[in-house]
């Protein structure tokens, strides 16, 4: 069954997911190199969205959660895709390179 509607539970899923992918993902390059600063950016983002996210979904905003959970989660994905994280070969979380 397919559903076009953004309920509370599946933003849960989703948020919980792009958690766990924050949580699973580890730092790759060394502390104070240009990639570090580079990740730290993504990784900023990544944690913006997701606090965006919390935002919207507790003012009712269920359509904006959606999409700035997704963009959270795809922030940590760029970040496994340039080889500046480790996912650790989980295809589930990540799109792996």
């Amino acid at each position: 069954m397919v559903s076009d509607t953004v309920t509370k539970e599946k933003l849960d899923h989703y948020l919980e997911l792009t958690k766990k992918a924050r949580q699973k993902a580890t730092p790759i390059p060394k502390e104070g190199t240009a990639e570090s600063i580079q990740l730290g950016i993504l990784m900023r983002m990544a944690d913006d969205y997701a606090s965006d996210a919390k935002h919207f979904m507790e003012n009712g905003d269920y359509v904006r959660a959606f999409g700035a959970i997704n963009y959270a989660h795809a922030w940590i994905d760029a970040g496994i895709k340039l080889r500046l994280l480790d996912g650790h070969g989980d295809d589930n979380l990540f799109t792996l390179p």
